[in-house]
């Protein structure tokens, strides 16, 4: 394909390709590992990529028209945790001379999701409530169908409809066709009765029996993940009475306590940097036993943030209510830090707020209050900045400094919650003041599901020759009788 279409593709998705081998799988995934199909399918990923310049889709390059119309846009999550893609076809009306551009803004959602997520699956809502027939566009329907089916492997979970039209269901049967059997699965169509059984109510409009109060709106893009701004150190709740009063304390002496929580944890962080510099020269060295420990930090241009994906608490049953996140500092300059979540009634973070030295290492412990759980639509949000070294690292220059940096110069980086169910948590866990090593990671799942569908293929592969050899003997066994009828028919009509 390269040798023939190589002036078809862009460069830097063949360059990505090579190196990000969870992109091949997830290709492979969605192929069902035919090796064939799946190569067809990136030959006509990557040229449409080129043809819509899919790399260079940015906010500046698209009408803004198209952001404040607010017919397309990510929001919230379902009941599994995967991120919701809106599309109210109500504010869609349907124009040729658009219609490049409404498709372009498709990809720019779905790019820009891929890169900030690292390519997580979505859930698309389909919200036709108020809906007819001026906004009826199954060309621009297939075109959201074909990126979810042949341009972004592995991406599509399901696609709940809410409340279509009569008048749709003769063009939904249309596009049922194009989605193929697969797919077909994963259509869910749902009304006020039964949509809560796939998105829980806090993340649906009134209109759809929710409460979720968001109101879209363009300036600024979306990043309804965080639009609460995390309490310094989170909520002080009520329910227990000890851990409210420290907190109190803690709240007016937080400069004090800061400093005090950096002096107790210097001792660790000579042991962290080693751990960090082992890390490093095993990468070096390519020693396959640390390759599990690689794969926990995210290594940002600013910071090395460990774990990499996910914070794991415990169910109610097994109790585990902190969590650890391990911030080292990779630059030449002091980096302040902020961490926001989307619960900022649950968690309780120390230090919210706050700066790491150049070259060391800082521990931030992420408590759940009590009375609450751990849920997989809970995020975390850790930004990132570099300092001026005349500017000082205490509260008011924090303050003052989050209020003047541009947001190019600002490092994100984003964490799920994860509910362990067994007693043995599997994360960067903090229990009695012991770091507990993962157990599992997505990529040895990944792995292991890749390792099944082939374990798979070979069972069908050889119950196919079963049935062959079956089919073959049987045809055989005809053979016979009738050669052994027709013999006897001779003898027959011989002696006749």
């Amino acid at each position: 394909y390269l040798l023939d279409k190589s002036d078809k593709y862009d460069s830097r998705d063949v360059e990505r390709l090579q190196q990000d081998d969870k992109w091949v799988e997830n290709y492979l995934i969605w192929r069902h590992n035919v090796v064939d199909d799946t190569l067809k399918m990136i030959d006509e990923s990557f040229q449409w990529r080129k043809e819509y310049t899919v790399n260079d889709l940015t906010e500046s390059v698209l009408p803004k028209w198209l952001f404040e119309n607010g017919s397309l846009f990510l929001h919230g999550y379902d009941k599994e945790g995967y991120k919701l893609f809106w599309f109210r076809v109500k504010h869609h009306i349907r124009d040729p001379k658009q219609q490049l551009d409404k498709k372009k803004l498709v990809a720019f959602w779905l790019e820009h999701y891929a890169k900030r997520d690292h390519g997580k699956p979505l859930t698309v809502v389909f919200d036709m409530a108020e809906t007819g027939i001026s906004h009826i566009d199954l060309d621009f329907v297939r075109f959201i169908v074909n990126c979810f089916t042949d341009y972004y492997p592995n991406f599509l979970t399901k696609i709940v409809i809410f409340e279509m039209p009569w008048i749709m269901n003769a063009a939904f049967k249309i596009v049922k066709g194009w989605l193929g059997p697969d797919a077909i699965s994963m259509l869910k169509f749902t009304n006020k009765n039964d949509v809560q059984e796939y998105i829980s109510g806090e993340y649906l409009p009134p209109h759809m029996g929710g409460t979720d109060s968001f109101k879209y709106s363009y300036p600024p893009l979306v990043d309804d993940d965080f639009q609460t701004p995390l309490c310094e150190n989170g909520p002080v709740t009520s329910e227990d009475e000890h851990e409210s009063k420290e907190e109190m304390d803690a709240d007016t002496k937080e400069t004090g306590e800061l400093n005090e929580e950096q002096n107790l944890n210097q001792k660790k962080m000579n042991s962290v940097e080693q751990i960090s510099k082992s890390e490093e020269t095993d990468k070096t060295d390519f020693k396959p036993k640390n390759a599990k420990k690689a794969l926990t930090t995210f290594k940002g241009p600013l910071l090395h943030i460990s774990p990499a994906e996910e914070l794991y608490f415990g169910s109610k049953e097994t109790g585990e209510k902190k969590c650890l996140i391990v911030l080292t500092n990779v630059t030449k300059n002091t980096v302040a830090f902020k961490v926001r979540t989307t619960a900022p009634e649950k968690y309780r973070v120390k230090p919210s707020n706050s700066s790491c030295e150049p070259g060391t290492s800082l521990d931030i412990i992420v408590s759940l209050h009590g009375g609450f759980a751990a849920s997989l639509q809970d995020r975390f949000l850790i930004m990132a900045a570099e300092m001026d070294q005349s500017s000082g690292a205490g509260v008011p220059e924090l303050t003052q400094f989050w209020k003047e940096v541009p947001r190019a110069k600002v490092m994100e980086h984003r964490l799920r919650c994860h509910v362990v169910e067994s007693s043995k948590p599997s994360s960067l866990t903090l229990k009695e003041n012991s770091f507990n090593i993962p157990a599992k990671t997505n990529e040895d799942l990944h792995i292991q599901l890749t390792r099944l569908l082939q374990i798979n293929k070979r069972l069908q592969e050889q119950i196919d020759r079963c049935l062959w050899f079956q089919q073959l003997s049987a045809v055989l066994s005809l053979l016979s009788v009738s050669v052994v009828a027709f013999c006897f028919y001779l003898v027959y009509t011989q002696r006749s």
